[in-house]
């Protein structure tokens, strides 16, 4: 079975369209064979691909501080619970045996998830398919960003390849095998 790691919201005010991608993600995800490493949380986005996942028997690793055990962020729902005690532990465990890393929208920690595993595939320590999906354009302001980088020069051109963005959850899957393809050295493909 393959994993993705997931980087997501654990809001629980967001809007449904986000929640509710994410559950389509966990679908597409279970009925390609794909099991996920995510962070643990039972609301928001995280909570959303977990239970569309479970319900539908997909493999499900949660990993997760301790600290946020004690104030009743785990999902209950997922056997496959690792408790940690930094956040630094997590990251690690996150993205540790993954095929790919899939950033669905979020706040600062899916920033600091997201930016941690760009920065390691441009400096090579890192080499899987990292999908942003760009539910509602969620992600336009940060790809017109990393674009404004390339463009001033405070990265290469070819590190626009580090990340591959999709709109919908539909095509993960699609944009990961054309990374794959590439062997190990994703296109961007711009929007699929």
């Amino acid at each position: 079975m393959k994993r993705a790691c997931i980087f997501c919201a654990s809001s629980k005010q967001t809007e449904k369209i986000y929640r509710d991608a994410a559950a389509q993600l966990g679908e597409v995800l279970v009925s390609n064979d794909w099991g996920i490493n995510y962070g643990g949380g039972a609301v928001g986005l995280m909570g959303a691909i977990a239970d569309s996942m479970l319900v539908r028997g997909g493999d499900v690793k949660g990993i997760i501080p301790r600290f946020m055990v004690e104030v009743e962020w785990e999902h209950k729902g997922v056997s496959n619970m690792v408790h940690v005690d930094t956040m630094a532990q997590r990251k690690a465990l996150l993205i540790k045996d993954v095929d790919a890393v899939i950033a669905m929208p979020g706040s600062i920690g899916t920033l600091e998830e997201l930016f941690e595993v760009l920065s390691n595939k441009k400096l090579g320590l890192f080499d899987k398919p990292v999908i942003l999906l760009n539910t509602n354009g969620f992600f336009d302001p940060l790809i017109e960003m990393l674009n404004k980088m390339i463009d001033e020069r405070f990265m290469r051109p070819q590190h626009g390849e580090l990340w591959v963005v999709v709109e919908n959850p539909e095509n993960v899957i699609q944009a990961i095998e054309a990374c794959k393809i590439w062997n190990n050295n994703p296109l961007n493909l711009a929007v699929l």
